[in-house]
């Protein structure tokens, strides 16, 4: 997949709109069944099952996130995006980090996801 620039961001935009509105099947479905997944330094998920509910997981432990993309890359079979996500914690205060996704795709589906972020800040 290297879809135009709009086509990228719309994608994107739907993507990001499934993790900050906490639905994991809707995730899901951007990822081939095979994917693997890697979130900070934790250790990676492979399949769709086990990145369900290490997501779940994640999604358990904050009331709200919201992504805000700055800009993207499109190379043959792969994506790379970068900005802000603001976490809303458990006690409803919020931290901003940065983030760099790396999106390796496969017939229009993510088959590895790395997202390169420090949550420390969230957790402190």
């Amino acid at each position: 997949m290297t879809p135009g620039k709009d086509q990228t961001q719309l994608w994107l935009a739907d993507l990001f709109a499934a993790i900050d509105g906490k639905n994991v099947e809707r995730f899901l479905g951007f990822l081939a069944d095979d994917a693997r997944f890697r979130f900070g330094n934790i250790p990676a998920s492979q399949g769709k099952q086990a990145i369900g509910a290490a997501v779940s997981g994640f999604f358990d432990s904050i009331d709200a996130c919201h992504h805000e993309v700055v800009g993207s890359w499109t190379q043959p079979d792969s994506l790379i995006c970068h900005g802000q996500v603001t976490y809303t914690r458990r006690d409803h205060s919020r931290v901003t980090v940065p983030f760099a996704n790396v999106l390796m795709l496969r017939g229009g589906l993510i088959r590895d996801y790395l997202i390169f972020v420090d949550v420390s800040p969230l957790y402190a």
